[in-house]
């Protein structure tokens, strides 16, 4: 017998993440109860970056053309030592990305907010209530009950599923009995966000720059915003280096007066942590709740945003029917060794940045130097590590990988493939209502047949199964995919950690 509850899932937390989060589980027709503490949004930049796959993952609830058009695409990332010299340059602007949109994206977080409330306000399947915060829960069988304050008044809601979206001090997480395990990186830094007055004067590419006497960060960013973040000394009190004539004094080696227009200042402590458990008696957290990353490499909301897109299409399937409840274990399982990489991205770009001793900048200088002249610079998007654990195909040299987004005549194949899972390749006698789009013959897919069919032989399979997420789960015979896939979804062991 199925208990009765008021909602499918309950989201704690309407940043970018908990938005997000709600808007791809109302995609697949689940009741959500968003709920956020603070009636109003905070105007002022916080997040500054998103890449290609974050992008795809907004064309996939219909806001990417509104976020594009509020965002400034970035081509190249420099770390600079104090005379100028490059020490490690992205260019990110010179290759294709996988996803089928920009690398870099610079943006506004309180622009993307707002679009993503304005697609919120518009869906019946979410229920959105600003101003109500999150107390506790309590979790009975398959049902978890949500206590919260709406002005003053106490309420209660029950559902199958609770996502803690509420950030670096979850009180989800907390109730839950998860907590944080430091990874050992710890940094103030004092930020200073501004609006553009004259673009021209500004530098146009995002810079580290790497001086021992003061290690700093100058950004560029969507909505017509540019940062500047500096590295605080031990003994510096923040009110003191936050003040006005601190500012002034800060930004003056720029010679930006007239140029920009100060916005705000916050002091930052720049940390590495990822919590030890992810979920527990259908408790779940996501983003800031989950991991926090020093923002060198520009992933902490996408690692997030990565996190919602890989469990709500899990809920999904538990909710319908279509998988086993163990199925939400592959959830931690696959996204913590994805978000440990990246936090040693940006913590090995951090600890580049971050050196205060002349004589080891010196050193770290003289090797980045040598290291770049014999390897030359990256290009296109910085790489992330696939999939390595989890609901996949067992050694299969292709699982875990992300399939590509192609295009054609103005088309994004996403939106022609449509949502789901995906047989792409030989699919004779496949039961099209278990899968998505089933073979390359299909007419709808006719315009990227040709697309397809090459990479198909380039990657030498003759069929490839996509998850919801558009992971590869595996490659080969098509009638044996659907069958260890549906198994996996159903917690048999074929498909499994490997």
């Amino acid at each position: 017998m199925t208990a009765s509850r008021d909602y499918d899932v309950v989201v704690v937390g309407a940043g970018p993440v908990g938005l997000v989060a709600a808007l791809l589980l109302a995609k697949q027709g689940i009741s959500v109860l968003l709920l956020e503490k603070e009636r109003s949004m905070f105007p002022l930049p916080r997040a500054a970056h998103i890449d290609h796959e974050i992008m795809r993952i907004f064309q996939s609830i219909n806001v990417a053309e509104e976020v594009a058009s509020s965002s400034e695409v970035s081509t190249r990332y420099e770390f600079l030592n104090v005379s100028g010299d490059v020490l490690m340059r992205f260019d990110t602007g010179r290759a294709h990305a996988l996803s089928g949109w920009p690398p870099s994206n610079m943006i506004h977080q309180p622009s993307i907010e707002q679009i993503l409330r304005a697609r919120v306000a518009a869906c019946d399947f979410v229920d959105a209530r600003f101003g109500a915060a999150y107390r506790d829960h309590k979790s009975s069988g398959d049902v978890v009950t949500v206590h919260f304050d709406t002005q003053g008044k106490a309420s209660k809601m029950s559902c199958r599923f609770l996502i803690g979206c509420d950030g670096a001090n979850s009180a989800v997480r907390a109730n839950a009995g998860m907590s944080l395990v430091d990874l050992g990186f710890s940094e103030r830094w004092l930020v200073i966000d501004t609006k553009v007055i004259d673009s021209s004067r500004l530098p146009q590419h995002n810079l580290q720059i790497c001086d021992p006497e003061r290690p700093t960060t100058s950004v560029r960013m969507g909505a017509g915003r540019h940062r500047w973040e500096f590295m605080l000394k031990a003994e510096e009190n923040e009110d003191e280096v936050s003040a006005p004539a601190s500012v002034a004094n800060l930004l003056s080696g720029w010679d930006v007066d007239g140029a920009v227009e100060l916005e705000r200042t916050a002091t930052y402590t720049f940390e590495a942590k990822v919590a030890n458990q992810w979920m527990h008696d259908g408790v779940v957290i996501a983003g800031d709740a989950a991991h926090l990353m020093p923002p060198f490499a520009g992933q902490g909301l996408c690692s997030g945003i990565r996190d919602v897109e890989n469990l709500t299409w899990k809920l999904g399937a538990i909710l319908a029917g279509r998988a086993d409840k163990s199925l939400l274990s592959s959830y931690q399982t696959e996204r913590e060794p994805h978000v440990r990489a990246m936090i040693d991205l940006a913590v090995m770009m951090g600890k580049v940045v971050c050196v205060t001793d002349p004589e080891a900048a010196l050193a770290r200088d003289k090797n980045l130097i040598e290291t770049r002249r014999a390897n030359g610079d990256a290009s296109g998007a910085i790489p992330n590590p696939k999939l390595v654990t989890g609901l996949l195909q067992e050694n299969s040299q292709i699982a875990g990988e992300l399939f590509p987004q192609f295009t054609h005549q103005k088309k994004r194949s996403d939106d022609v493939f449509g949502p789901g899972a995906w047989l792409i390749g030989e699919s004779d006698g496949i039961d099209r209502n278990t899968l998505r789009a089933a073979g390359i013959g299909v007419p709808s897919l006719a315009s990227f047949s040709d697309l397809v069919s090459q990479w198909l032989d380039d990657k030498g399979y003759s069929s490839v199964l996509i998850r919801p997420d558009r992971v590869i789960f595996g490659g080969g015979n098509a009638a044996e995919l659907v069958s260890v896939y549906v198994e996996g979804l159903c917690g048999e062991v074929r498909a499994t950690t490997r």
